[in-house]
């Protein structure tokens, strides 16, 4: 049985963040990664993905120049040489191609069971992220096995679709961005939307989430409030990351002749339901956009900014049907962009909640020596973004440090 420090589970910007903080605080680690360093990225995106957040905001500490393009959106094959590079630069211990089958606490220690053996860590760091496995809601099934069901997961391009209609159930990033591309295809789209947070790309001449950061939005503290949960689960924004920086919302899929419809309430057999809420989720999605450009204007006007209105509201949209029959509206596809959950069936610690989340405080768990990184809202409101685990990574790994000066020396 081979031991080490501390076991880093993922070798995404996560792991190699907290490989990086590690290796600087002269701490022994090794990160087992299932498949290739960011192979979530790898295998479970769409080919046209690009990043939300622009270049400028994506660095990892330590990390080489991520690109040469400081205002444009990455290409997941970019953003995957991009970790390449950077776990070489860190020199971080990466182990590919190792699967974790168990962790469980005995004593002081971890005892990790791998594809390649067995290692005994005093501490574990849980980074496989915030977008594990896609959650879809209990009433697909219930949906005729003649309508084709799949996630983003699993989905690449248009061409894999059949023919036919296409329900797309979900409108934060993912699912706008989706809607639009199956529409431009040929396909008729139908989109069923729920709660989203609507904003513009560009606002006052620069990228909304670079004002985001010089507002200090994207620093804000994880503070533990009645709030926090609520935050946490909020819907992805409303972006994408196109080359020529433009909005997508609701209006500009509706122009584009995307049907729009309420938030799905269940299915049966090839009938879909839909709640007749449309009018009222984008009513909250536009007080949401102006909350936000009113903390934006004051930096904005502080930089001297030009001044820009606001987005106003969507026009009325027609009433939801509340019923559709997908057969008869010739919809063949039904895809799921309905977010993500986590899933640890290797973990032997209880330190799950009735969700099968992890509960933890900052990303430390109640089992000493156990910390999770990665996830949404962890410590900070950009604690998922590939510029925010950075500091999240260097947070706990001064927790972890003074956890291990704690039981004993740290190996050299």
């Amino acid at each position: 049985m081979r031991q080490t420090d501390v076991i880093v589970i993922g070798a995404g910007q996560a792991g190699l963040a907290m490989s990086h903080q590690l290796t600087a605080r002269g701490i022994d680690h090794v990160v087992f990664e299932r498949g290739r360093v960011g192979e979530r990225w790898r295998s479970t995106t769409w080919d046209s993905l690009r990043l939300l957040t622009p270049t400028r905001l994506n660095a990892l500490p330590g990390a080489p120049d991520p690109g040469s393009d400081p205002d444009g959106f990455m290409s997941v094959p970019e953003l995957i040489g991009h970790l390449e590079r950077y776990a070489r630069a860190i020199g971080a211990p990466v182990k590919t191609g190792v699967r974790v089958r168990s962790v469980q606490r005995l004593g002081d220690r971890y005892r990790i069971v791998t594809t390649i053996g067995e290692w005994m860590a005093r501490a574990v760091v849980i980074a496989t992220g915030h977008c594990d496995e896609a959650s879809v809601p209990a009433t697909a099934q219930r949906l005729s096995p003649d309508i084709r069901q799949l996630t983003p997961a699993a989905y690449r391009n248009p061409d894999q679709l059949p023919a036919g209609g296409v329900l797309v159930v979900g409108a934060s990033a993912t699912g706008a961005q989706l809607a639009e591309e199956i529409h431009r295809s040929g396909r008729p789209v139908t989109l069923s939307v729920g709660r989203h947070t609507r904003l513009p790309r560009r606002y006052r001449g620069a990228d909304i989430l670079v004002w985001m950061e010089r507002a200090g939005v994207l620093a804000e503290p994880a503070v533990p409030s009645p709030g926090l949960a609520r935050a946490r689960n909020q819907p992805s924004l409303q972006l994408i990351g196109s080359p020529e920086g433009r909005t997508l919302d609701l209006g500009v899929l509706r122009v584009a002749g995307v049907r729009i419809v309420g938030r799905l309430r269940d299915m049966a057999g090839r009938e879909a339901r839909f709640c007749d809420d449309l009018a009222g989720t984008a009513s909250a999605a536009q007080a949401t956009l102006e909350r936000m450009l009113a903390r934006i204007d004051p930096v904005a006007d502080a930089c001297a900014a030009p001044p820009e209105p606001w987005p106003a509201p969507l026009a009325v949209f027609p009433p939801s049907p509340a019923s559709l029959d997908l057969a008869a509206e010739g919809i063949r596809t039904v895809l799921w962009a309905t977010g993500f959950r986590r899933s640890y069936p290797w973990l032997r610690v209880p330190v799950l909640d009735a969700a099968g989340e992890i509960i933890h405080d900052g990303g430390v768990t109640p089992a000493p020596g156990l910390y999770v990184l990665g996830l949404r809202f962890l410590r900070r409101r950009n604690s998922n973004f590939l510029g925010g685990v950075g500091a999240d990574a260097a947070d706990l790994a001064g927790l972890i440090r003074i956890h291990l000066a704690a039981s004993g020396p740290i190996a050299a």
